[in-house]
C-alpha cells in the first residue's frame, strides 16, 4: 500500500493548510505541543475511521454523496465559522488557565463535519481500493499506511505552533496571530460553502 502515488496523495492532503492544520497550529501556539497531542491523535483517528468506513462502504457512500454533500458542507462550514469566532476571541496569555485545547474525542468527531477530511477519505478509497472492493485485511493495511503518513504531516503544524508560542508571548502578538488564523479558517469555510453551493446550482 505504501506506493509512491499513495504517499504523495496522503502527504499533500495531510500537510497542506486546512481546518485540521489551522486548528493544530493555533492550539500549539495557545497551549503548547504536549496539550495539543490528544487533539492531533484524535484528528488522525477520525480520519482513519472515515477512511475505513469509506473504503468498506464505497458504493453506498457514493450513492449517498449527492444527497448528503450539501447539508454536510453547511454543517461543517457553520462549525468552522463557530471555531473561527472562538479562536478570534481566544484568551490572552494571562488568562490561559481558563481555556483548554480540543481533546482527543473532539479532534476525532470534528472529522465528521470537516469537508477536507471527507474529500481525502473518499479520494483515497476511490483511487487506492481494488475495483472489486476492499477486504478487511486491505482496509486495515490502507488505514495503517494512511496513519503512518498522516501523523508526521499534521505533527508539523502542531510543532510549528508550539515553536511560534515563544515568539507570541506578548498579548497583542497573540491576538494578532489568533485573528489571522481565525480569518483564514473563516475564509476556508466560506470558500468551501460557496464552492458547494455553486456545484449544487450547476
Amino acid at each position: 500500500m505504501l506506493d509512491s502515488a499513495f504517499i504523495s496523495y496522503v502527504t499533500v492532503m495531510s500537510i497542506t493548510p486546512g481546518p485540521n492544520n489551522l486548528l493544530l497550529a493555533s492550539s500549539g501556539v495557545n497551549f503548547g505541543l504536549r496539550r495539543t497531542l490528544p487533539m492531533m491523535f484524535g484528528i488522525s483517528l477520525g480520519c482513519a475511521t472515515q477512511l475505513a468506513l469509506t473504503t468498506l462502504l464505497l458504493a453506498l457512500i457514493l450513492n449517498w454523496a449527492d444527497t448528503i454533500r450539501f447539508p454536510l458542507a453547511v454543517m461543517g462550514c457553520a462549525y468552522l465559522l463557530w471555531l473561527s469566532w472562538k479562536l478570534f476571541k481566544a484568551a490572552s496569555p494571562d488568562a490561559k488557565q481558563q481555556a483548554r485545547p480540543m481533546r482527543f474525542i473532539g479532534g476525532a468527531l470534528f472529522q465528521a463535519v470537516n469537508p477536507k477530511a471527507w474529500l481525502m477519505a473518499i479520494n483515497v478509497a476511490i483511487l487506492f481500493t481494488p475495483h472489486e472492493g476492499a477486504t478487511l485485511h486491505q482496509t486495515l493495511l490502507t488505514i495503517a499506511s494512511f496513519t503512518a503518513v498522516n501523523i508526521p504531516c499534521i505533527l508539523i503544524w502542531a510543532l510549528m505552533g508550539d515553536r511560534l508560542r515563544h515568539a507570541l508571548r506578548v498579548t497583542w502578538k497573540l491576538r494578532l496571530f489568533n485573528g489571522v488564523m481565525a480569518g483564514l479558517m473563516a475564509t476556508t469555510a466560506l470558500w468551501l460553502l460557496f464552492d458547494e453551493w455553486r456545484a449544487l446550482m450547476a
